[in-house]
Order: C-alpha cells, then structure tokens, then sequence
C-alpha cells in the first residue's frame, strides 16, 4: 500500500493505482504513453492514410425528452444588434458567426476521470465520503451550485487528458468479426479469444479499440434513432466480469473506445448491488486506474481496412477539447496507418 503525504487519503481501493503517477495525478494510465510509446506508434504508419473516427456530431440524433444528453444547437452570434447570419458586415463583405449549444459527451466523445466516482472509505475509519480517481472529493474539487446545478471539476477535468495530446499507438479488435453484428456480452475468455484468433498484440500505453457495429446502426438511421432495435445491436463488455476487469489492469492499456454508448452493458433500471454495481467497468476503469473511456467513435471504415491488410495496429490522435473543468468532451479522432 502506497501511503501518501497527501491529505485527500491514505488507503486506496483494492486494486487501484491511485497515487502511483503522483499524489496529485489527474491524467491517470495517459502517463503510460510516454515518447517512446509514441515513437513504436509511428512506426506503425506505413501508407499515410488516414481515417477519421467521429460521427457527425449531431448524431445519433434525437432529443429524447428524459435524456440529459441533447442534440447540439447552433444560433447566430450578434453584433450592434445585427444576427451575424449572411451579415453585409461591409458593402461587399458577409459573415456568419455562431455559437453552439452542446452536451459534451452527446456523440463521438471521451469521459473525463470526473465522469466517474462513488463513496469510499478512504481514511479506514469507518466514514466513507464521496470520492473520484486518487482521493479528488465531491464538492471540494467538483464543484456545483447549492441546488446542483453549475458544474466545475477543480480536478480530474477534460484538460488534464488534453494536455497529454492524446496520440499513440492504436490498437482494434474486430467484434463483428469475431461474433457477428448482433447484441452479444463479451467476458475475459470471449475477447480473449478474439485478441487471439486476430493476432492483436496489446502493449502497455496502447489505446484499445472495440469495433462492435453498433455505430453502424446509428449512422444507418440517419439521426432517427430506434432505441428497440439499437438495444439488439452489437457486443458490450460485461463489465461484472471480475477477470476482464482484473486484464484491463494487468493489460497496462491507456484507453478503451468503442462505437457503442458506453463501452459495457448495462441496465440502469436494475444495476447490480454494491459499489460500481451500475457501472462496473466504468468504476474499474475511470474510478480505480484512471484509464479513460472513449464511446460512440465511427469505426467501420478503419476496422475493415485493418482487417483486409491483416493489421491490427496504427497511430491515433485524439486530442479532447481543452474545456477547463468539464466532465467529457466530444473529440474528431484520427487513425492514421
């Protein structure tokens, strides 16, 4: 057990890493992607080519009245009074200038390390307080207004990932080819057997991608979403798997992306017991070993011209916004191979 001269806690979730970057680290397992990691990501890239790996942003469409997450709106900035849309902002000149309205983590988005926390006790006195990755406390360093709204994470924001650059060596397993395009749960042996029968070498530092077709479906539905039919469409990790969960840690992966909404399955109405019983994957990854989520990626394109030249591996930029103090962040990946 690592015991920080740090206030926020001195005993850490079983299994965590917190405090092994840092007392104070915020950008988790994105530490592992070191110039060295980012140098063998290179050498990946053979052709040049590149695939760009986000939806349109306002995709999956529609604006699901019990949803937080909405469609993004744009509207005209003004200036003097006057819309800036198709503005004669001289005799012979126009412009247009806007501003947008937009959940964060709607589309092609990451997860912030303050996505993700739950009560722990992290004193081993009996009193657990609400907490996120290495010890940051709920209303100390997350901060909302008196009747919850506001927000701003003090820690653990989006701009801690950013500032990393977030390129690296990209890695993808192919779940439609694996178990076809139809709602599946994948454990440890199941994607085991995927990594194994695909010849997927996975390093430490590596950004893992899970292509499961689901992203298919959304972009075929062209913004008119179908949650029925979208509910029977494409592998999800189960997250309750305590051997998948255990790999994600020994696998030293840096991140894990997929082209579903939230990487695991899950069903909000009957969450498991217990801490993470929700989310499990979530609290193993965001809360536990500070590796970053990444969901909703277009990933057709690329898992099928890795998969016809036999490769696996490629270089990835994937920079988020650099939105001080926000909880996601949409983000316009680049594989480049």
């Amino acid at each position: 057990m690592i015991e920080p001269a740090n206030p926020r806690w001195t005993r850490r979730p079983e299994g965590s890493n917190w405090g092994d970057f840092g007392p104070d680290d915020q950008q988790g397992r994105m530490n592992l992607i070191t110039p060295e990691v980012r140098l063998a990501a290179m050498r990946e890239v053979r052709e040049g080519k590149l695939f760009m790996l986000s939806l349109p942003l306002d995709f999956p469409g529609g604006d699901d009245e019990h949803s937080p997450r909405k469609a993004p709106r744009l509207q005209s900035n003004s200036l003097g009074g006057h819309n800036l849309c198709n503005h004669p902002i001289t005799p012979t000149d126009l412009t247009c200038d806007d501003t947008v309205t937009l959940s964060l983590q709607y589309s092609t988005q990451w997860d912030a390390l303050v996505h993700w926390g739950r009560q722990f006790d992290v004193h081993g006195d009996g009193n657990p307080v609400p907490v996120y990755y290495n010890g940051y406390r709920a209303h100390e360093h997350v901060l909302c207004d008196a009747d919850g709204s506001g927000f701003k994470a003090a820690a653990l924001g989006i701009e801690n990932m950013a500032t990393t650059g977030v390129q690296g060596r990209g890695v993808l397993v192919n779940l439609v080819k694996a178990f076809g395009p139809e709602r599946r749960w994948i454990d440890h042996d199941m994607l085991m057997q995927a990594i194994d029968e695909q010849q997927v070498e996975i390093r430490q530092g590596d950004m893992l991608l899970l292509y499961t077709g689901y992203g298919d479906a959304v972009m075929a539905m062209n913004r008119q979403p179908d949650e029925a039919k979208l509910a029977q469409v494409g592998a999800v990790l189960r997250g309750a798997d305590e051997r998948l969960l255990d790999w994600i840690k020994a696998s030293g992966v840096a991140a894990i992306i997929s082209d579903n909404q939230a990487v695991e399955g899950f069903d909000l109405e009957n969450p498991a017991d217990g801490p993470g019983g929700m989310l499990p994957l979530h609290d193993r990854c965001l809360f536990m070993l500070g590796v970053h989520l990444g969901e909703l990626w277009w990933l057709k394109d690329l898992a099928e011209y890795l998969d016809a030249q036999g490769r696996h591996a490629f270089l990835l930029t994937a920079p988020p916004l650099r939105l001080p103090g926000a909880a996601g962040s949409p983000t316009t990946p680049v594989a480049t191979v």
